[in-house]
C-alpha cells in the first residue's frame, strides 16, 4: 500500500467532505423531535414492562414465605 503525503490526504479529505449532503434546520428539528418522542414512549414501555416483571417477583417471593 503506496503511503499518502500529508497534503495530499488533506486534499481527498476536502473532496470528501464537498461530497457531504448536510441536513437542512428543519430535517434537523424534525429529526430531533422524533427522537425525543421516541426515547420517551420506549421509556414509558420499560418502565411498565419493568413494573410488571417486579409484581411477578413479589408475587412468587410471597408464595415462599
Amino acid at each position: 500500500m503506496a503511503k499518502t503525503s500529508p497534503g495530499e490526504f488533506i486534499r481527498q479529505v476536502k473532496a470528501e467532505t464537498a461530497k457531504v449532503v448536510w441536513p437542512s434546520r428543519r430535517e434537523t428539528i424534525t429529526t430531533t423531535i422524533m427522537v425525543g418522542i421516541m426515547t420517551l414512549l420506549l421509556g414509558i414501555f420499560f418502565f411498565g414492562l419493568d413494573q410488571f416483571f417486579a409484581m411477578i417477583v413479589k408475587f412468587l417471593l410471597s408464595l415462599l414465605g
